[in-house]
Order: C-alpha cells, then sequence, then structure tokens
C-alpha cells in the first residue's frame, strides 16, 4: 500500500458514499420525471408544444439537479481519490474494465462543477446590492449557472454508481482496504470552457 495513503474512520468514508446513494436515487427520479414531461410536451421532433413553459421545467429541472448534488460537491474529490485508490489495490479478477474511465469522465466533470461554482461565487461579488436573490437578473443568473451544470450532473448521474461498485468490490479485498484514504487529493484542473446541451 502506498506510503501517501492513511486510514480514515469507516463511519466517514460511508458517510460520503451515503451522499452519493442519495444523489444517485434523487437524480434518477428528477431526470425520469423530466423524461415523461419532455415526451408528453413535445412533438415527435422535440420541438415543444408551448416554449415558455418548456424552459420553466427545463430550468426547474437543472435546479433540481445542482441542489441534490451538493453534498457530493464537497466531497467529491475525496470520493474520487479513495475510489482511485481502492482500484489500484483491488484483484484484477475483480475489476470491471469500465470503472478506468468512468472515474476519469467523473474527475472531469466534478473539475467543470468545482470552476462553474467558482465562476458563481465571483460573479456574486460581483454583483451590486440592488441584484440580490428574487430579482429577475440574479434568478436568471442561477438559471444560466444550473444550465452550464447540467451535462456535468448527467455525467454523475449516469457513471456514479461505479464508485459504488468499487467500494464494495474493495470491501472484499485485504482488511482496511475499504476505507483508505489518500492524504493527498488532487487539485481541479483549469476549466476550459463550459459545454451547453
Amino acid at each position: 500500500m502506498p506510503s501517501s495513503a492513511s486510514t480514515a474512520p469507516p463511519d466517514h468514508h460511508q458517510f460520503r458514499l451515503d451522499h452519493l446513494a442519495a444523489f444517485l436515487r434523487e437524480s434518477t427520479w428528477i431526470q425520469g420525471n423530466w423524461n415523461v414531461y419532455s415526451d408528453e410536451h413535445s412533438d415527435i421532433d422535440g420541438v415543444p408544444y408551448d416554449e415558455h413553459d418548456y424552459a420553466l421545467h427545463q430550468s426547474r429541472r437543472d435546479a433540481d439537479i445542482w441542489h441534490a448534488f451538493e453534498q457530493v460537491r464537497h466531497s467529491g474529490k475525496t470520493l474520487l481519490a479513495t475510489a482511485e485508490h481502492q482500484l489500484q489495490q483491488i484483484p484484477a479478477d475483480s475489476i470491471q474494465t469500465r470503472w478506468v474511465w468512468q472515474l476519469a469522465t467523473l474527475r472531469s466533470a466534478l473539475n467543470q462543477l468545482l470552476a462553474i461554482q467558482t465562476d458563481w461565487t465571483k460573479y456574486q461579488d460581483s454583483l451590486p446590492i440592488y441584484v440580490c436573490p428574487g430579482t429577475e437578473a440574479y434568478e436568471d443568473a442561477i438559471a444560466e449557472r444550473n444550465a452550464d451544470a447540467w451535462t456535468y450532473l448527467d455525467d454523475w448521474t449516469t457513471h456514479g454508481q461505479s464508485v459504488l461498485e468499487i467500494h464494495a468490490a474493495a470491501q472484499q479485498a485485504p482488511s482496511g482496504l475499504a476505507t483508505a484514504v489518500p492524504t493527498r487529493v488532487p487539485a481541479p484542473a483549469a476549466r476550459t470552457g463550459t459545454v451547453r446541451r
């Protein structure tokens, strides 16, 4: 085991995993509801019957997913660092080949989400005092932030289960592996721009 790793109390890591599992349940539910709404309120080519109502529901979806991810965003770097460390120690015959690229996808998405949040915080600090929560300008800015985040949150909904799968595989490995947490957590990569849906 690398000397850069230390052992965290099992309940701490389980707490982070529980947050991730809760996000996956909630985001799957949110996206399922959105798919039903979208199918019922657009034609066969995907053109909305009522563009204004459709945009409102889409904005609500974006906001709900953003808020659902709140706890995972704070612990995401540690979750991924732990999963990557566990993956190096799991016996080869227990590893799913997709896990490596899924973790890479999750890390890239998390870096983008953290950059979006940093940009949002800077933007908030620059706002005049009369642009506050509840004003159109403020709410439009939040909607834009949430829309920018959608693609990356969708990546976490799609691939986040891999972190739980790796943890489960690690529990079958030598004692202590399941809760080994690297002491160094990689810093977010520089942001290269946002992707719109």
